[in-house]
């Protein structure tokens, strides 16, 4: 009996780039259908949502939380913000921290917007073990950690 061949260091890298593209255009194309369905894109819809999720929050904490750049979470916000979606205001304990909270319309869009997978990944998910999902989710934050700038700055690795 022989034994199957690893692949080489170059294959593995190969299929691992192949396999991160399909991601993105995956990504990609559910991303539009999301903007043609909300008019919001994919990172004003995870800007809100953080917000939803961590309360009155401040733009680091958002940051953090979506894996933005401050300045990128900043545009994001006046986009939203001048879609009436959010509004920010000045910490009352110290003046240099600039919150956010959603409005009644930034809940609505909330409510309305489709969910970031398709329905079909979610079902198909769903399928799985718990154990799977855990397994899932730890190969991809992972994998995410390795592919994320190392000159951040900041400390992004989670361990899996």
């Amino acid at each position: 009996m022989s034994e199957i061949p690893l692949p080489s260091a170059a294959d593995a890298t190969a299929s691992l780039v192949r396999s991160v593209r399909r991601i993105a255009q995956a990504i990609d194309v559910r991303s539009r259908e999301i903007a043609r369905l909300t008019g919001l894109t994919l990172p004003q819809l995870l800007v809100l949502q953080s917000i939803r999720r961590l309360g009155e929050v401040s733009t680091r904490a958002i940051s953090q939380d979506v894996s933005m750049s401050p300045p990128t979470v900043v545009a994001v916000l006046d986009r939203l913000e001048a879609r009436g979606l959010i509004v920010r205001y000045r910490s009352t304990t110290d003046r240099r921290i600039v919150h956010a909270r959603l409005t009644e319309p930034g809940h609505k869009a909330l409510a309305e917007a489709p969910d970031l997978l398709h329905a079909d990944v979610l079902a198909r998910l769903a399928l799985l073990s718990p154990n799977k999902r855990r397994q899932i989710a730890g190969a991809v934050a992972a994998l995410a950690d390795l592919m994320a700038p190392s000159d951040l700055g900041t400390e992004t690795h989670r361990s899996a």
